[in-house]
Parts: C-alpha cells; sequence; structure tokens
C-alpha cells in the first residue's frame, strides 16, 4: 500500500479533503502531522509526529511523549547528533537531510540507521517549491543519501510535505521527481510502501558490513 509519509492537517485543505484527494492519487494511506488516526474516505490516517530537538537528551524527552501508533519522525542536524539520533528508540525516520550541511548525514549515521531499521524521509515538496540554488542543493542532498542507501541499505520514505491539497503528487510525477537525483521507480514504489514496515514490531538489530 503506498502511503504519503507526511501531509500537515494545519493548512488550507480540510483533512478528509486531503485524504480523499490522496486516494484519487493513487494511496491508500497518508501520514497526517499532529492530526488524529482513523479511515477517512476509505483512506487511512497515520498520526504523524515531528519532533525538533537541540541535543538528543532533549529529542529523547519528546520522544517518550509521543503517543502510541504514531509515525515519528526527528528532524536532523549537525553530524554529532545525526550519529546519536539514529540510535534513539521510538524514531521511525530521520527528516530534513536536504537542509543539512553536506556530511552531516555521514557512514556512520547511515550504518546506524541500517542497523536499527531507521528511516530517512525524502520530502517532495523542496523538489516542488524550491527554486535556482535551494533545489539544486536538495538534489546533491538527495543524490549523497542515495549513496549512502545503496551501501548501507537503510530504508527510504516518501513524503510530499503537502499543505494542501495542491501539494499533492501522484505516484508517476512522485517518480519522475525522484529520478531527478536517482532514485528508480521501484525505490519509489518501495520507499512508498515504508511507512507501515517501519511501524511494525521492531526485527533484532542486524550487523551492516
Amino acid at each position: 500500500m503506498r502511503t504519503d509519509a507526511r501531509t500537515y492537517s494545519n493548512g488550507d485543505t480540510t483533512l478528509e479533503r486531503m485524504a480523499l484527494e490522496a486516494g484519487a492519487l493513487g494511496y491508500g494511506a497518508i501520514v497526517a502531522i499532529d492530526a488524529p488516526a482513523g479511515p477517512l474516505g476509505g483512506i487511512r490516517v497515520i498520526p504523524g509526529i515531528s519532533i525538533s530537538a537541540p541535543n538528543p537528551n532533549k529529542a529523547m524527552a519528546s520522544l517518550r511523549k509521543a503517543p502510541a501508533g504514531a509515525f515519528v519522525t526527528l528532524q536532523l542536524g549537525e553530524a554529532a547528533f545525526n550519529r546519536a539520533a539514529a540510535a534513539l528508540p521510538g524514531v521511525h525516520a530521520l527528516s530534513g537531510a536536504h537542509l543539512c550541511r553536506r556530511h552531516a548525514f555521514d557512514h556512520i549515521t547511515a550504518r546506524t540507521a541500517a542497523e536499527r531499521g531507521v528511516g530517512v524521509e525524502l520530502l517532495l515538496e523542496p523538489l516542488v517549491q524550491g527554486r535556482g540554488s535551494a533545489r539544486q542543493s536538495t538534489l546533491r542532498r538527495y543524490a549523497d543519501l542515495l549513496v549512502l542507501h545503496e551501501r548501507y541499505e537503510f530504508p527510504f520514505v516518501l513524503g510530499s510535505g503537502a499543505h494542501s491539497c495542491l501539494g499533492l503528487r501522484a505516484p508517476r510525477a512522485a517518480s519522475a521527481l525522484c529520478g531527478l537525483f536517482g532514485l528508480d521507480h521501484d525505490a519509489v514504489e518501495a520507499a512508498f510502501s515504508g511507512v507501515e514496515a517501519l511501524m511494525a514490531p521492531t526485527s533484532p538489530v542486524r550487523v551492516v558490513a
């Protein structure tokens, strides 16, 4: 089932309309930040929690407060924070890699994420709305992530980042956008299926070479 890993419930589109539009585009579920869970028009709404913290201790305090059943993302920052963030219990995916300095998400963070089954969120919004150097910077950061993904095999999840139904993108359009930094169609489909896998009971930690 395809899931849009990040939409917002406080934009200019009602949650119900967002879910219906996502369903019409071919999604079976959406993660809606700070929204209640429940089916809407046959579409599963998964509550999303986005955490931003200045240090791992503050992040851990916020993670403890996350409601059961929510998809929890943690905003990335500097390299030392990111290495710790990938190992924190309760994190489903790391977000905001396109806003980080180059190499702030490094091989240590990548290996830890892979071993602990923590995903990395790719947002379409900065590719759609970004212009000039900002868009090029996002493409470079995503391409860097793809190199690490191919080596360490941490999971990707894809989210539109939509604040309104106009920000949603059909899977075919999402695949074309992801092709700009080298993510192929099969990998896009896997990323759209990643949310429920990440929320499933944790598998044993694996060692990544």
